[in-house]
Order: structure tokens, then C-alpha cells, then sequence
């Protein structure tokens, strides 16, 4: 695998054969590692050994030794598999991947012999469809992975959490069970509740949903995740759960109060503050945030425009962080949205104006 350079993971056992624990195995078979899965659900172990088949020769099903061994179950099982598994395997290095943390890493570290083999993640990949039917080998590139190591955890267990990482295509990020759980209740477990409490609204409109824009579909895609997962996580996490959700409450109530009283210079703010919160999410799922500048191009309707555009930024060796087009059947013309970094982009405003290009700042 190409994360391999003075450790090896040759044997992997994945504990779990939901949606995350199924893709990791489907990534790492591709690279030719020995594979076992097991999970306490016959019919999501059925379904995760089915997509597996075709590398059923790399399986290590009756292998008594593993490098590597995952914990992919939901939070509540998390510490009953780990003791399971390390009984059986003493000599592994041991993950979870679950989405909190806090409690977890405090058990652990009652188990000084465990914590010594065993390393707290958290990928930050997933699919608003859980289980393993929505599994993809590729769920990981280019996605951020949260370490939280134990005080006790050594330098091999570690080392080889890393290369897995980086051999499925993800970088990784290191912190405390604490921090980590601090900021999952608001980037990630906030934003499930908002979406979940939006469509718990909508659900009575009946034929008055056929109107609604992308907008809203934005806003309610996640809210198809699993209700017994979630339920978990923000039991789970329910102190900083609760302190995230004082304060958007309070922040609603605010901006309820401005409405009501007809103040729109506090609703302007309100809004304002909301559009800087947006400019600093990352471009890219998973990155570190980056000063984007954006050029918005006007491009004709016509063959071979959005080739040309390209062929130009390729000339001058800027890279395109990101992109969006909008275009509509007929329309003469559209608008593409471009990303640079500052550098790239400065430099490919002043080619694209010198090519007669139409450009123009976000």
C-alpha cells in the first residue's frame, strides 16, 4: 500500500460494517491488504462480505493475527469491542473512528496496557445514507482525519494510525478528546440538528414542496442520517451539545427580537456576521481553510469556450482551487466562478483581461 515505508500493514480487522468501516475495507483490499470484517448485524455483514467478493483472494478471514485492528461500531459499542478485540489480539494496534470522543478516551485511559496499543480517530467523510450499501473505496481522498491519542499511546501505534491515514487518501490532524468534541458540536453535530429540525418542519407541506428551491435542499440533505446513530453521538456529547445549542437559541431568539421589532440595521448584522462564519469554511471538504480570491468570467455558449478558459489559466501555471457555473439552456452566455489562492488569481485576472476576457471580482 503506498502509505507503506518502514511499517507494514499487511492484516487489517474491521469491527463494524457500516458505511465508514465497509469503505475502509474496500480501500484498503484495493491496496492488496489482507481484510477481515466482522459485525454483530448478519445481515450488514452479508452485505459488506458481498461487495468485498472480489477480493475475497487478499481476504485474511481465519487469520489469527492483525497489524491493525478497527472499531467501526456506533459510540455506545465502542469500548465493549475494543476490550473484545484487544483479549484476542494483544499484539494489534487499535482505532476507533467514532464521532465523539471525550468519554472514550477517559476509559481508556483506566486500561494502561490498551491505551499503550490504541490511538482515538475520526475521519471527517460520510454520506447522509449510512450502512454499508453506501460504502465507496474513495470516501476518504482528500478529507481531513482527527487523531486523539491517549497519554500512553506509543509511538508505533501512532505511526502506523498515520500511514493508514495517508493510505487512503486523507491528512491528519491531531488534538484533544476534549477540543475535538468541542468543535464537532458545532461544525458537525449543530449543523445535523438545524437540518434535521428544518425538515421535521416541512414534512406536513405536502404538494407545497414541489416550489422549493435548491436552497432548501441544501439545508435538509443530511437530515436523511440515521436516527439511532445520532441519537447516540449527541447523548454521547450531550454537554457540548447542549452549551452549542444554548447559543444558537439564544442567537434565534435575537434575531426574533429584531424582526419583531422591526429593526433591520440588527437583522443587517445578524446576516453580516453569518457571511463572514461563511467565507472562512474551507473550498475544499476536509482542507485547511484558505483566502480564496474568486473571478467570476462570462463565457460564450459555444464549443470548445470552457476548454479555452482552462487552456489559458494552464498557460500562466495557476492552479483552480475551485469552480462553479452558472448557465442556463439558450442563454448566449454564463458565468463561471473560478478560485485561486490570492497569488494565482491577481496573475490570472491581469492575463485573462489582456485576452479580452470579460472578468470580473466576487
Amino acid at each position: 500500500m503506498n502509505a507503506q515505508a518502514s511499517l507494514q500493514i499487511n492484516a487489517v480487522k474491521i469491527v463494524g460494517t457500516g458505511l465508514i468501516g465497509t469503505s475502509i475495507g474496500l480501500a484498503l483490499a484495493q491496496q492488496g491488504v489482507s481484510i477481515t470484517i466482522d459485525d454483530a448485524d448478519e445481515k450488514a455483514l452479508a452485505l459488506a462480505k458481498d461487495l468485498l467478493a472480489p477480493y475475497l483472494k487478499v481476504s485474511g478471514e481465519g487469520r489469527k493475527e492483525y497489524d491493525l485492528v478497527i472499531i467501526a461500531t456506533p459510540p455506545a459499542s465502542v469500548i465493549g469491542a475494543l476490550k473484545s478485540e484487544f483479549v484476542i489480539n494483544p499484539k494489534s494496534v487499535f482505532i476507533d473512528v467514532s464521532g465523539v470522543k471525550t468519554n472514550l478516551m477517559q476509559e481508556i485511559e483506566t486500561l494502561p496496557v490498551l491505551s499503550q496499543s490504541f490511538v482515538g480517530t475520526h475521519p471527517m467523510a460520510g454520506r447522509e445514507i449510512s450502512g454499508a450499501s453506501s460504502a465507496q473505496a474513495d470516501l476518504f481522498n482528500g478529507r481531513a482525519w482527527i487523531l486523539t491519542p491517549t497519554s500512553k499511546s506509543s509511538e508505533r501505534a501512532i505511526a502506523m494510525t498515520k500511514q493508514l491515514i495517508v493510505a487512503l487518501g486523507a491528512s491528519s490532524y491531531e488534538m484533544t478528546a476534549k477540543d475535538h468534541d468541542h468543535l464537532m458540536a458545532r461544525i458537525s453535530h449543530l449543523p445535523q440538528i438545524a437540518s434535521t429540525l428544518i425538515a421535521s418542519e416541512i414534512q406536513e407541506l405536502g404538494a407545497g414542496l414541489e416550489l422549493s428551491g435548491q436552497g432548501l435542499r441544501d439545508m435538509t440533505r443530511i437530515a436523511g442520517s440515521d436516527p439511532l446513530l445520532w441519537s447516540e453521538i449527541l447523548l454521547e456529547n450531550r454537554n457540548e451539545v447542549i452549551n452549542t445549542l444554548d447559543q444558537f437559541i439564544s442567537r434565534a431568539f435575537a434575531l426574533k427580537g429584531a424582526i419583531s421589532d422591526s429593526k433591520q440595521d440588527e437583522i443587517r448584522a445578524i446576516f453580516k456576521k453569518g457571511n463572514s462564519g461563511r467565507a472562512k469554511v474551507s473550498g475544499k471538504h476536509g482542507a485547511k481553510p484558505r483566502n480564496y480570491l474568486h473571478l467570476l468570467v462570462v463565457i460564450k455558449d459555444e464549443p470548445g469556450a470552457l476548454s479555452r478558459l482552462f487552456t489559458e489559466c494552464a498557460q500562466i501555471k495557476a492552479n483552480i482551487e475551485d469552480l462553479s457555473i452558472e448557465h442556463s439552456p439558450g442563454q448566449e452566455s454564463g458565468l463561471i466562478t473560478l478560485a485561486f489562492s490570492p497569488e494565482d488569481g491577481e496573475r490570472v485576472e491581469a492575463h485573462l483581461k489582456k485576452q479580452d476576457w470579460k472578468v470580473h471580482r466576487r
